[in-house]
C-alpha cells in the first residue's frame, strides 16, 4: 500500500517540485498540498497521512513549530533552504532533512528511509519491541527505561546511566551497552561517554549540553555527530 503524502510550503515552485517527485515513485502518493501549516493543521484532521513533507521557515507557523504542537504527528522529512535547524530535526525524531535545492537522489534516499520506519510501525512485530533495559543491581536486576536516559558516564568496567532525577552505577562495560542500546538513538561523542541524542539542548565548539550538563566531544567524534547524527546524511554522497 502506498504511503499517503502531505507537502507543506509556501512556495508554489517548491510544493510543485516535490509533488512532481512523489509522482516517480511507486510506493509514495500525493493527497494533499498545503501553502502554510494553519491549513496543514485542519488537513491533517480530515485525512489519514503517513508521510509529511515540511518546509521549516513559512509565515505565522514554522514548520518546527507546527510538528511540536502535533500530539501524534505522522512520518515527516523536512525540506528547506537552511541548515541551521538540523539538531531540531533530529530532536523531534524527523526521518531526513532535505536541503533545498534538492536533487531527485537525495529525495528517493529519505524516501526509501521513510518506507523503512513505516514498514517497522506497521509491522505486528513493533508491539513486541521492549522499550525497557534490564540492569544488574547488586544481587538482582532492575527494569529501566532506556528512553529516559540521558547519558552514560564509563568508568573502565562500570558505568554510570545519567537520568533526569537520579544516577544509577551499573557493573557492565560502556562497549557492551552501546552495542545493547539502538544505535540509531545513542551515539558515542567520547571514549567515556555515550548520549541519547534526543536529550540533546545545543552543541557549542567541543561541547555538548544536555538538561543544563555540559559534556565533552572529541574531535573525530564531533564530525562524525554533526555529519551523520545531527545532518543525517545531508548532503548526498
Amino acid at each position: 500500500m502506498n504511503m499517503k503524502c502531505l507537502v507543506i510550503d509556501d512556495e508554489p515552485i517548491a510544493r510543485n517540485g516535490i509533488v512532481d517527485f512523489i509522482s516517480k515513485i511507486d510506493f509514495l502518493e500525493v493527497v494533499g498540498t498545503c501553502a502554510s501549516a494553519l491549513e496543514a493543521t485542519s488537513y491533517l484532521q480530515e485525512k489519514q497521512i503517513d508521510l509529511m513533507f515540511l518546509d521549516i521557515n513559512m509565515p505565522y507557523l514554522s514548520g518546527l513549530e507546527f510538528l511540536e504542537a502535533l500530539d501524534n504527528p505522522p512520518l515527516v522529512i523536512f525540506t528547506t533552504a537552511y541548515s541551521e535547524h538540523a539538531l531540531d530535526g533530529y530532536r523531534l525524531q524527523v526521518v531526513d532533512y532535505l536541503l533545498k535545492p534538492i536533487t531527485f537522489q537525495r529525495f528517493y534516499q529519505a524516501s526509501l528511509k521513510a518506507r523503512q520506519w513505516h514498514q517497522m510501525i506497521q509491522s505486528p512485530k513493533q508491539n513486541q519491541l521492549d522499550p525497557f533495559l534490564y540492569v544488574r543491581q547488586e544481587e538482582g536486576f532492575q527494569k529501566i527505561s532506556w528512553v529516559d536516559i540521558l547519558y552514560i558516564e564509563g568508568m573502565q568496567n562500570y558505568a554510570k546511566l545519567h537520568f533526569k532525577d537520579k544516577v544509577i552505577v551499573i557493573h557492565q562495560t560502556m562497549i557492551s551497552l552501546e552495542e545493547t542500546l539502538p544505535a540509531e538513538i545513542f551515539f558515542r561523542i567520547h571514549k567515556s561517554f555515550l548520549v541519547n541524542i534526543t536529550h540533546i539542548d545545543s552543541v557549542s565548539g567541543g561541547r555538548l549540553f544536555i538538561k543544563g550538563q555540559e559534556l565533552p566531544i572529541s574531535r573525530t567524534r564531533r564530525e562524525a555527530l554533526l555529519k551523520e547524527v545531527v545532518y543525517k546524511n545531508l548532503l548526498s554522497r
